[in-house]
């Protein structure tokens, strides 16, 4: 399996589609730097499911996407196609040819598709999770990718190997049966806490059901005395329904007899009423009459006194006007427009003068302007020969006073060389003395004076080198608070270590037993092992020679632990005791249970004798009472120690056979007798901890002093380095001082140095200025001569052509045509001042005709306003005059109407009085009808309220009981018997065989009563409960189920777990070693005559255990990689993923510029191993070295223009 194609489409700085063809062996990928090389690893790694924007070197996923350029806008997607030749089914997928597809788009969105089917990302990682192409990508070895290994922590170091191996896969199985398995927990606590609290509820719901069983018969017996009495309302609502309707009847009969009298009161009614509608019309009209002559008296009222008043108006007449006279006016603006009438001619007169003297002034003008064109030729023509003239003769002037201004300036050069010679000699005469020589020595020259020093660089000196002293001291006092805060750290650290170890031991020494219990205690005087001061390295052997009493607790006497003994026994706990004072009866015991090469303790003890020199024992043994000190209480634990040999195994039988010797102990804590053995793979003992304890303590302590001490140090250090910085700071500041008094002497001397060798270069100069000035002096005697000869050849010829008559000519031509422009502008200025003249006229005379027909006009409205006037006035003369006679025949026609209008008035009156006779006897009949109807009615209402009883009872017959009328009588009626109903679940069967009775009400009423006080006892009834405690009964025994269904699948996940660890043990175990055997093999192509190791942390410990990285080059001891150079620390970690890559092949690697750290050497080596490597796989190298692309199957150019990255490739061999 390899690579086959990669495809970028808007991939970082890929902008338009680009494919790369990969072919087995090794491709390299070239270019400048920021050409994007780098952005292919970043694609292969990203299609591959890498989730880490940072690892694509990025701050977020849309990063990836082609953010544009000034001349390329940006797109909204990235997509990225991986083909892979799966000829050799790697992959567990049915093709011979894989194409991954990975696509980001701007707005967040993404998507995987394997040869165009849309998959997830979990797909595509468990697709290539077998292949060492997982998520770590260890076969993707990008920039930075050498740190990470170093940096690494073993843990992740393991990780690598993992992956390669194939682990992942399965550490991904088990996290997923860990996640399920906690999962399963939490679902299992949640399960058993439904049913506890299921199982709790089920008590009392049960109890709810008991009530809802006795509510139902008590509700039974209810609705059975609720239908008895509801059947017994019904049948007399009913009875009582039929005598109501027979009483209507009557009613009926004196209802017809009031209606046929109030028939014929309505007749006569409506004949009275007819007459007054007859007389109602005739009074009508005779008050409409008298209201209209009333309207027409006012009227004519009005229009008289309207009358008046207009003829008292218009009786005076209107002033007349009083402006000029429209003739006057009219014979005014004739003699105006006559005026301008006659300008007018004289304006086309001035304009036709003004026509011939622009004609005029143009001609003039043309004649001038060839008059000034001749003059300019004529007098170029002179003009070149004056300049021709002028330049000779200005050649010879210029010569003459070139020649003048030579010599003066021969004279002044010489003069200014005179003058540069003194003032350099009294520039050197001013200079200060230098090594007590006369300042006048020093006017030898200016490079005389070029190397003195001032006064001040010979006495100077003192403030630069206080300055540099006192530097020097800040400096060794910064580097001493430096060195003293490093030691504080590390005593810091080392007091933290032993603090912590200490605790942890203190821990590892409390008994396990009672003995514990008893510290503290009265009587007791604490433990043994404090009281003992063992040799070191002899620890084990001593706690396995006392055993059991190494950490038993001393009392003081032997009555004080028999009480102890008996509390202990009391309360089921052993304890291990030591009496203060008992060194016989502990020796003879000792004696007795542990000597077995004498028959009694006291020839055990005489064996060695006391004061008696101890026999010799053989090389590396030693009698445990010489290394062993028991103070104190534990004094009598000494007797066990006589006779116990320490030494090691090999040599114990010798031991063993010298006289004296009961037992040997090893240092490991093997105790050997002639007769017995004990030991094994023990822990360490107690007074190996002890020991370890007291060490831990010591250093603690030793620890806790020197960060005191070092404390103490640094704050006098701190102190001293402030101190060290005022001197310094002082001693700057007077440094300074004194290279400013310096700098200004040094100023001083420069300037007088400057001055004397700017005097003396001046000098040097001026005399060279001079003998310039005699070379010019002679070079101006000859041009001067030679001037003169042309100027003198020149003279000899005059002008071709005379000046005068041209100017002449011109002179004339210019003064026609200035005489043409007056005349011209003369003719214009008539011609404006008559037009305007015109324009006044015209306009005066068109004044003069307005006013005159407006003030005719204003005339014209004068006549036609007091013709008005006139008629207006006669006319409302008449009308006063009509008014007053028709006002007179008005008021007599008016008196007439209201006559007649009070006669039919009062005959109305009379005809409305028989009317309300009429009304008055109908409506007694009316009332009395009423009375007949509401008695009717009112029967009728009962009856209706009656039959509206039966069909209520009916309803709540059908509503209540769900009993038709009919059924209820029939079942329940009075004349039906009562049967016997109980009141209690247990007395149902007492009912049942029960004689019905006859139905009386009072009874019922009681009944009913009775159950619903007792309906009312039980409170509020769960109708539900019945069914609610059958369902939750069903529920308790699914759920009790499903417990035990969730502890299977718990076994069964951790049975997964077990088959998992032991799978990913196993893998890892042998993935380690080869990794192992390979790496010691390319470390030692890459480190030629070095070694290197992989070594676990903890090899008991195979699923957490990291991994070490030993590196020993040739020549050097030192074995961490952090003592490396950083050349040698890259070649370590490219030899720790070689060998994983040898180790577990996977079918391509990618190295991104992993050789740019190497030297010729070791870059020789390092392609080798490229070459090992392609022979079992595909190689994509990015890299700039030369040799690299040397060896390369194919070449990838990679450049990048305007932002957009473009490839060519260039296959090299077949």
């Amino acid at each position: 399996m390899h690579l086959k194609n990669l495809t970028l489409r808007g991939f970082k700085s890929f902008a338009s589609a680009t494919t790369l063809a990969l072919e087995p062996g090794i491709t390299c990928v070239v270019g400048p730097n920021g050409s994007g090389k780098s952005n292919v690893v970043d694609a292969l790694a990203w299609v591959m499911g890498e989730q880490g924007a940072r690892a694509l070197r990025g701050s977020n996923m849309a990063d990836v996407i082609f953010a544009g350029t000034s001349g390329r806008a940006a797109l909204g997607r990235a997509q990225v196609d991986l083909t892979i030749d799966n000829t050799d089914g790697l992959l567990d997928i049915e093709y011979s040819e894989v194409t991954i597809s990975r696509t980001l788009f701007r707005g967040g969105g993404s998507e995987y598709s394997i040869n165009g089917s849309p998959v997830r990302l979990l797909d595509v990682q468990e697709l290539l999770s077998d292949t060492g192409m997982g998520r770590q990508m260890h076969v993707i070895v990008g920039q930075g990718q050498l740190d990470a290994i170093l940096s690494s922590t073993p843990e992740e170091r393991r990780g690598f190997i993992e992956e390669a191996a194939g682990v992942l896969k399965h550490r991904r199985r088990k996290e997923r049966a860990l996640k399920k398995l906690s999962d399963m927990d939490a679902n299992l606590v949640r399960v058993l806490d439904l049913t506890n609290e299921i199982h709790r509820q089920l008590g009392p719901l049960a109890r709810q059901a008991r009530v809802a069983r006795r509510a139902s018969l008590i509700q039974a017996r209810v609705r059975d005395a609720k239908a008895r009495l509801l059947a017994d309302d019904l049948a007399s609502a009913l009875s009582k329904l039929s005598v109501l309707e027979a009483s209507d009847e009557s009613a009926a009969a004196r209802r017809a007899a009031l209606e046929e009298q109030i028939a014929a009161a309505r007749s006569k009614l409506s004949r009275v009423e007819d007459a007054e509608r007859a007389a109602s019309p005739a009074l009508e009209q005779a008050s409409a009459n008298w209201q209209a002559l009333t309207t027409i008296t006012e009227r004519l009222r009005g229009t008289l006194m309207a009358a008046t008043q207009k003829v008292s108006l218009r009786a005076t007449p209107e002033l007349p006007p009083g402006g000029e006279d429209p003739d006057v006016l009219d014979e005014r603006a004739r003699v105006a427009g006559a005026e301008d009438a006659s300008l007018v001619g004289q304006v086309e007169a001035a304009r036709s003068a003004l026509t011939s003297a622009t004609r005029a002034r143009e001609a003039a003008e043309d004649a001038d302007e060839s008059a000034s064109r001749e003059l300019a030729r004529v007098n170029r023509v002179i003009a070149d020969h004056r300049e021709k003239v002028a330049r000779l003769t200005g050649d010879a002037s210029t010569a003459a006073s070139r020649l003048e201004a030579a010599r003066a300036e021969a004279e002044r050069a010489w003069g200014a060389y005179r003058g540069a010679q003194e003032r350099a000699e009294a520039a050197a005469a001013a200079l200060p003395p230098r090594d007590g020589a006369p300042g006048g020595e020093a006017g030898d020259g200016p490079a005389s004076t070029s190397g003195d020093s001032s006064p001040a660089s010979q006495t100077g000196g003192g403030a630069s080198q206080a300055h540099a002293e006192a530097s020097a001291r800040r400096d060794a006092a910064r580097a001493r608070v430096d060195h003293l805060l490093g030691v504080e750290r590390e005593a810091r650290a080392d007091r933290a270590r032993w603090e912590a170890r200490r605790d942890a031991l203190a821990q590892l020494l409390t008994p396990e037993d009672g003995t514990a219990e008893l510290l503290g205690r009265p009587g007791v005087l604490g433990q043994v092992a404090p009281l003992l001061r063992v040799a070191p390295g002899h620890e084990d052997a001593v706690a396995a020679a006392l055993a059991p009493f190494a950490d038993a607790a001393i009392v003081d006497s032997l009555a004080r632990g028999l009480g102890e003994l008996e509390a202990a026994r009391a309360a089921g706990r052993s304890l291990r005791l030591v009496v203060a004072g008992a060194d016989n009866a502990l020796a003879q015991g000792a004696g007795r249970a542990n000597n077995t090469a004498a028959s009694t303790p006291q020839e055990g003890a005489s064996a060695l004798g006391e004061g008696e020199d101890l026999p010799e024992l053989p090389e590396g043994a030693v009698w445990l009472s010489g290394v062993v000190t028991c103070e104190g209480g534990a004094a009598p634990l000494a007797a066990l120690l006589d006779g116990v040999v320490s030494c090691s195994a090999d040599v114990a039988p010798e031991a063993l056979a010298q006289p004296g010797v009961r037992a040997v102990v090893t240092p490991g804590g093997d105790v050997l007798r002639a007769w017995s053995i004990e030991g094994g793979h023990q822990a360490s003992s107690v007074l190996s901890v002890r020991a370890d304890y007291e060490e831990a303590s010591t250093q603690a302590e030793a620890a806790q002093a020197r960060m005191t001490e070092v404390s103490e140090q640094l704050g006098e250090a701190n102190a001293h380095l402030d101190r060290c910085i005022r001197e310094a700071n002082d001693a700057l500041k007077a440094l300074r001082e004194e290279d400013a008094q310096r700098a200004k002497e040094a100023q001083e001397l420069a300037r007088a140095q400057s001055a004397a060798q700017a005097a003396h270069a001046e000098a040097e100069r001026a005399r060279d200025v001079a003998r310039r000035a005699d070379e010019q002096v002679e070079w101006a005697k000859e041009q001067d001569v030679a001037a003169k000869a042309r100027l003198e050849g020149a003279d000899s010829v005059g002008p071709p052509e005379s000046l005068e008559s041209a100017q002449a000519r011109a002179d004339a031509a210019s003064r026609a045509a200035r005489e043409a422009r007056e005349a011209e502008n003369e003719a214009r200025l008539s011609l404006r001042t008559l037009e305007e003249q015109s324009r006044r006229a015209a306009a005066r005379a068109r004044s003069l005709r307005q006013a005159a027909a407006a003030e005719r006009e204003e005339r014209a409205r004068y006549a036609r306003r007091e013709a008005a006037r006139q008629m207006e006035l006669a006319t409302a003369s008449d009308v006063e005059s009509a008014a007053r006679i028709a006002l007179e025949a008005a008021e007599r026609a008016l008196s007439r109407a209201a006559a007649e209008r009070d006669r039919l008035s009062e005959r109305r009156s009379q005809v409305s009085q028989e009317v309300s006779d009429a009304r008055r006897a109908l409506d007694r009949l009316s009332a009395e009808l009423s009375e007949a109807t509401a008695s009717a009615h009112q029967g009728q209402i009962a009856a209706e309220q009656t039959r509206l009883r039966v069909e209520d009872l009916q309803r709540r017959a059908l509503e209540e009981l769900s009993l038709d009328p009919e059924q209820l009588l029939a079942e329940f009626g009075p004349q039906t018997l009562v049967p016997m109903l109980p009141l209690d679940p247990d007395d149902v069967e007492k009912a049942a065989a029960a004689e019905p009775s006859e139905y009386v009400r009072a009874e019922q009423e009681r009944a009913l009563a009775k159950a619903q006080k007792d309906l009312e006892k039980l409170g509020r009834v769960n109708p539900l409960a019945l069914e609610e405690h059958e369902a939750l009964a069903s529920r308790h025994k699914f759920l009790v189920d499903q417990v035990q269904d969730l502890k299977q699948s718990k076994a069964d996940l951790l049975r997964i777990v077990t088959d998992v660890d032991r799978l990913v043990e196993e893998a890892f175990a042998s993935a380690f070693a080869q990794t192992r055997e390979q790496f010691e093999h390319v470390f030692g192509v890459l480190f030629p005559g070095g070694a290197g190791d992989l070594v676990l942390t903890d090899p008991e410990d195979m699923l957490a255990t990291g991994i070490e990285i030993e590196a020993r080059p040739a020549g050097k001891k030192v074995k961490r990689l952090s003592l490396l150079s950083g050349g040698e620390r890259s070649l370590a970690a490219i030899a720790f993923l070689v060998a994983i890559f040898k180790a577990r092949p996977s079918p391509f690697y990618v190295m991104d510029e992993v050789e740019a750290a190497l030297d010729d050497v070791n870059l020789t080596r390092l392609l080798a191993i490229f070459k090992e490597l392609q022979e079992t796989s595909q190689l994509i190298v990015i890299t700039h070295q030369k040799r690299t692309m040397e060896i390369a199957d194919a070449l990838y150019g990679v450049t990048m223009r305007d932002g957009v990255t473009t490839v060519v490739s260039q296959r090299l061999a077949d």
